[in-house]
């Protein structure tokens, strides 16, 4: 059931999908294990006020504390998707791109990577509002749209024929496996909204291909719906709280 989505799904997105299945009896540990950690060398969760366990240990007390899912969330500056509060939950978690709330416990977790290893830090955190699945289906769908007929208005292919032909093969998307439970449609949005920020990425790494500011004011501003869209994507497909009812 595992094959490359650990190199594929952020680190977030995987404890949402996989942890979400070990909870409700879907997968067993050693899968659970297997799939979080992926290409890293060790996953620990890190409580300020008990100290640090193994991954394993601290999910299982979370699930003891009333856990009944995992969602992730992907906020960027101005965009605090996919987050509910308090304030320093927030800030934790916008300082790393990305976290995980647990349902059920009021806790959440925010990724510390040092070097191979992640430290999840527990974090109070309240409920919180997302976008629903075909909202951010539809969203993403017209961003991609949108963004593609900007881009080719600003001459893509002369300044990055890489984004262009991304652009021109939407169709090849990543080849996500998920555990049992996880909807196939929010399979399948995850895997269009990580084809998104990698666009999005490919596009902005190298603005001396602009030939003037305005021609790179013009790209991101193409890039930042997508970029915006693709993280709600992501959030939502990540999300148990809003999937389809299976």
């Amino acid at each position: 059931m595992h094959d490359d989505t650990s190199e594929t799904l952020p680190a977030a997105a995987r404890l949402a999908w996989w942890g979400t299945a070990w909870l409700r009896g879907q997968v067993v540990t050693d899968l659970l294990v297997d799939a979080v950690i992926g290409a890293d060398a060790t996953h620990t969760v890190a409580d300020p006020f008990q100290g640090t366990d193994t991954l394993v240990g601290g999910l299982a007390r979370l699930r003891a504390e009333g856990a009944t899912s995992f969602g992730a969330a992907f906020p960027a500056e101005g965009d605090p998707v996919g987050l509910g509060g308090p304030a320093t939950f927030n800030a934790a978690a916008l300082e790393e791109g990305s976290a995980v709330v647990v349902a059920g416990a009021d806790l959440g977790l925010v990724p510390q990577r040092t070097g191979a290893a992640v430290a999840w830090v527990l974090h109070p955190a309240a409920r919180r509002q997302l976008p629903d699945v075909g909202e951010a289906d539809r969203a993403l769908r017209s961003a991609l749209v949108e963004s593609a007929t900007l881009l080719a208005d600003l001459d893509v292919a002369r300044w990055n024929p890489e984004v262009a032909d991304r652009l021109m093969n939407l169709r090849h998307r990543p080849a996500l496996t998920a555990p049992d439970g996880v909807p196939p449609r929010c399979v399948d949005l995850a895997a269009r909204a990580l084809q998104a920020l990698a666009i999005t990425e490919v596009a902005l790494e190298d603005d001396g291909g602009a030939v003037t500011a305005y021609e790179m004011t013009a790209r991101r501003e193409a890039l930042v719906p997508l970029d915006r869209a693709g993280r709600r994507a992501l959030v939502s497909a990540c999300s148990p709280e809003v999937w389809p009812p299976a």
